[in-house]
């Protein structure tokens, strides 16, 4: 009960403190970084939230008048084990802005199923997969500064592969992610409308492809990580449409573990593409030229996950954590036995037959000397002339 009374409190003041900051894009939540996933599902039984910001802005002057020109959005990511190989995510974006048009309050929401800790349990490689969804729920899509959306309802599978230098303990070791995945933004023939009210409609059907590879090494209740995500236009949007370039990002990120159930997060994502514009616009004209023309260069962002689960977050001490976490990964446990004993088995095989060859191999010298004796005694019987 007590316990209960700390998670209300808490989601009490990161529902005042963090939603209205929470300008996210699709962020991986769950044991993901900021935005590439991670093929390892959470376990049966575990919840966790995910608030996420990030924002991007500058003042320029247009028309001899300072204006800042921004780009926020916020998302709120609710991720929930099904089983030990399957994980949910519902992902609102709870607030979407930019000086470029209204704003999106709430927005589109995503709906994603993982398959994932795929492998054998004793393996540092996992494999899995995920099938997602965007619903078009928010007042405008394709919003300047931000990747393409359609405003219809959109399709998406991932290929997922992770590697971790520990198998009893991933979450303390070091971790490499990546990502490949598919985009289908379904607005062949279809009217729709960005945030600048320009009218465009696509004659086919817009499709991408996403990637992403991500590194994160632990330090003790510090963790930094680093990644690299993009994507490439199979086919283009509208030409009139923003965000019809390619992309490439950097991101460098730092989390710290304040308590076994809440950690902070924050990152900095620096555009490694080049910084080209093909929209070619219909009313309100290029923006400012000290404006990026594509994707922001840089943006800030920042996050906080919260655990929801009493039996697998809290401990009394050091000596429940690990009796917890033996107890998540007697799997890999058995496995392990397992294979040591048909090692073993194999071991005494082996012996066995190293034996029966070395018994077999005295059986036949013994037989050469007998026929080699039977062979002297008949010559020396042979009758002379």
């Amino acid at each position: 009960m007590k316990h209960w009374k700390s998670w209300l409190a808490c989601m009490t003041m990161l529902a005042v403190v963090g939603v209205p900051l929470a300008q996210a894009q699709y962020q991986a939540g769950g044991r993901g970084l900021m935005y590439v996933h991670t093929a390892r599902t959470l376990e049966k039984g575990d919840l966790n939230v995910y608030l996420h910001s990030r924002i991007y802005g500058k003042s320029v002057e247009a028309v001899s008048v300072s204006t800042t020109y921004w780009s926020a959005q916020g998302s709120f990511a609710l991720n929930y084990g099904l089983s030990d190989r399957l994980e949910l995510t519902l992902l609102p974006i709870i607030y979407q802005d930019s000086n470029s048009g209204p704003n999106n309050f709430p927005g589109d929401v995503f709906l994603k199923f993982k398959f994932g800790s795929l492998g054998s349990p004793s393996s540092r490689v996992k494999f899995g997969f995920s099938v997602s969804s965007r619903l078009p729920l928010g007042k405008t899509s394709n919003v300047v500064f931000e990747p393409y959306s359609s405003g219809n309802i959109e399709a998406g599978f991932s290929g997922l592969v992770s590697y971790s230098s520990d198998v009893l303990f991933p979450d303390e070791s070091f971790n490499l992610d990546f990502n490949l995945g598919y985009i289908y933004h379904n607005d062949a023939g279809m009217k729709m409308t960005n945030a600048a009210a320009d009218t465009f409609s696509n004659a086919g059907t817009t499709s991408e492809l996403t990637y992403g590879l991500g590194v994160r090494f632990p330090f003790d209740k510090w963790k930094v990580s680093a990644e690299l995500v993009g994507n490439f236009f199979i086919r283009e949007p509208a030409v009139n449409a923003y965000s019809r370039e390619n992309y490439l990002y950097f991101t460098q990120g730092l989390a710290y573990r304040v308590a076994d159930w809440l950690e902070l997060h924050v990152a900095g994502d620096f555009r490694l593409s080049s910084d080209n514009d093909k929209t070619v616009y219909q009313f309100i004209g290029e923006l400012p030229g000290t404006l990026p023309k594509s994707y922001p260069g840089w943006r800030v962002q920042t996050g906080m996950k919260v655990s929801l689960s009493p039996s697998a977050t809290y401990r009394a001490d050091e000596r429940d954590m690990l009796v917890r976490k033996a107890e998540t990964r007697r799997e890999v446990f058995e496995q392990i036995v397992r294979e040591q004993r048909e090692t073993e088995k194999a071991e005494m095989e082996l012996a066995r037959i190293k034996e029966e060859r070395i018994k077999a191999e005295k059986e036949l010298e013994r037989l050469r000397k007998l026929l080699d004796e039977d062979g002297t005694k008949k010559k020396g019987d042979k009758p002379k002339n």
